[in-house]
């Protein structure tokens, strides 16, 4: 009965103000026909991009929260991870993925570990180096720039990328385990782009003209449709040139709106624009 509709699990933070994590995830990939079923790392009251917030660790929870699931002998067909906080929850990610899934459950990692040459302050080198293992488990990751950059050992530069140097940090990327690899947040003058590489693939970049400033949830909000589609069959290719035309969409319409750049992108505003 509880397979006749598919499942991803999606592990990340909760935040309740500011659009981001679950909050994104949610209520995006049950918009795409899928039961989100969400694992908790932590509960914040908003994201740690205001001055004050509250914030309670759930890693010490998550083991009796995850046991009550393999006693259900649940599987998904789906499992996403985006921020994780320590190496213990990079662990628990791992586990997870071994233990909930199948032979036919798509794994995607966002990989969230910094931006513009710059890893969180948050993340040691040993997180970095778990990082890596935790994406040797995956089927589809989304990186930008900066993580790809560290996952692969390549020296970052914030411009001037060639195709043939991206392709050679793909490489590296896809001998570690994805077949599936989007470089993210790519600057060519007027455009971002993504580059789009697929094993057995030719590949190539997908470009969107600049809109406004940087915004929280962007990538959980590139990530969750990328999940979402990779469980509904959607070709890579398709599925990420949707989800960077939809980021755009939620851009435009938040600088219309005048949203403040804390409070994430306001995707609700366009949500019948997202097909599934």
């Amino acid at each position: 009965m509880q397979n006749r509709q598919k499942k991803i699990a999606a592990i990340n933070d909760l935040s309740g103000y500011g659009r981001c994590a679950l909050t994104v995830t949610i209520p995006i990939i049950s918009h795409m026909k899928i039961q989100c079923c969400p694992v908790p790392t932590s509960i914040l009251s908003n994201h740690t991009g205001y001055e004050e917030y509250f914030f309670d660790d759930y890693s010490d929870r998550l083991p009796e929260y995850l046991s009550m699931w393999k006693k259900l002998g649940l599987s998904f067909d789906g499992i996403m991870s985006g921020f994780l906080g320590s190496k213990e929850q990079i662990g628990m990610v791992e586990d997870f993925i071994k233990a909930f899934a199948t032979e036919l459950t798509k794994v995607v990692i966002d990989p969230v570990m910094g931006d513009h040459g710059t890893i969180a302050g948050t993340y040691t080198e040993e997180m970095c180096t778990e990082m890596r293992r935790l994406v040797s488990l995956a089927d589809i990751i989304t990186p930008n720039l900066t993580e790809a950059c560290k996952l692969s050992d390549t020296p970052y530069k914030e411009k001037g990328w060639k195709k043939k140097e991206l392709l050679d940090m793909a490489d590296k990327l896809e001998a570690m385990g994805p077949e599936k690899i989007v470089i993210t947040g790519i600057p060519q003058g007027e455009f971002i782009a993504n580059f789009v590489y697929e094993k057995g693939q030719e590949p190539h970049f997908i470009k969107t003209y600049k809109v406004g400033d940087e915004r929280c949830g962007t990538g959980d909000l590139f990530a969750s449709i990328i999940a979402a589609d990779a469980v509904n069959g959607v070709p890579f290719q398709t599925s990420v040139k949707k989800a960077s035309s939809f980021v755009k969409k939620c851009m435009q319409k938040s600088i219309e709106m005048e949203i403040p750049r804390k409070n994430g992108v306001c995707f609700e505003e366009v949500m019948d624009k997202l097909k599934v």
